[in-house]
């Protein structure tokens, strides 16, 4: 099916976990022809279980934004900037590859609550949830025979999603995996930021950030009128913290579907342009602009989980 507006899902099914996981290993597989993709596998279908609610002791995801689709966007995202640096002749190693695609899988996991944890939603640790994504991955590596390293790497990488982290002070054990752990800070952004109903789930994210304790959640529109600020910040983001490594989606989409062009910054560009459209125009029936993906029908039902 093709999405008018958003040439980012005529590429490939976005809603489609196994769809996203063979264009990954497509690329990856394709820039390295030798690489394993047996830890990737394993995760991506441990990763799977825990969304679901089948991975032991641990509840399904009740987080409406921070949801599995968002986990396989920063994924592709993730997989898209390697293999755009790769095709503009940067080198990485195999094993650094294998951790920063682990890493985007698991940068979430804070997110999920424990079998036993049945107050409230996942977003009630929104404030906490990188630290206890880095727990859930350190438990997860250190069970399973990964290189030493990647814990504390992986630690580090994980560490570059935060909004306000300061990359330059994490201390990193090469410039390799530095640049690995801007590029998942850059994919875990535009991941979101470019997804075809990005807007609609703002208001989702919205209730995530009340649940959680954020400042400045007051109303739905203050909300939108924060995110208008938000893309503003993230573009300087990619300039002062994160190396500009966005610059590799061009090269990815031109090799991988010889387009000349950076798909995500064209999607995230529309976003900006339409929610500057609703607060100008629409800040009294904003919801009725916002009709992607059922999103605000979701709201409104009674019956719907909670959010």
């Amino acid at each position: 099916m093709k999405h008018e507006g958003n040439p980012l899902s005529n590429l490939i099914d976005m809603e489609d976990p196994d769809a996203i996981l063979a264009e990954v290993k497509g690329m990856i597989g394709a820039a390295f022809h030798d690489f394993n993709f047996s830890s990737i596998d394993e995760a991506f279908t441990d990763i799977n279980r825990l969304f679901h609610g089948a991975f032991p002791g641990y509840r399904a995801c009740n987080t409406a934004y921070h949801d599995l689709k968002h986990t396989t966007d920063c994924f592709l995202a993730m997989a898209r900037l390697i293999h755009g640096a790769m095709t503009d002749g940067r080198v990485f190693d195999q094993e650094n590859v294998t951790l920063g695609l682990l890493a985007a899988l698991f940068h979430d996991t804070g997110y999920i609550q424990s079998e036993n944890d049945t107050n409230g939603t996942g977003a009630k640790y929104t404030l906490m949830h990188i630290q206890r994504s880095i727990d859930f991955m350190s438990a997860y590596l250190k069970a399973r025979p990964h290189p030493a390293y990647y814990r504390l790497e992986g630690k580090n990488m994980l560490h570059c999603t935060g909004l306000t982290a300061k990359i330059r002070e994490i201390r990193f054990s090469s410039e390799e995996t530095k640049t690995l752990g801007k590029m998942l800070g850059t994919a875990d952004l535009l991941g979101q930021m470019a997804d075809r109903t990005y807007l609609e789930k703002l208001l989702f994210l919205y209730r995530e950030f009340q649940e959680g304790g954020v400042p400045g959640c007051e109303t739905e529109i203050a909300f939108l009128k924060k995110t208008e600020d938000f893309f503003k910040i993230t573009q300087q983001r990619f300039i002062t913290e994160l190396g500009s490594v966005n610059r590799y989606m061009r090269f990815h989409f031109k090799s991988r579907w010889q387009l000349d062009a950076d798909l995500y910054a064209r999607a995230i560009q529309r976003h900006q342009d339409y929610l500057r459209h609703i607060l100008q125009n629409h800040r009294d029936g904003h919801r009725g602009y916002l009709r992607r993906g059922g999103i605000v029908s979701r709201l409104m039902n009674r019956n719907s989980k909670p959010f």
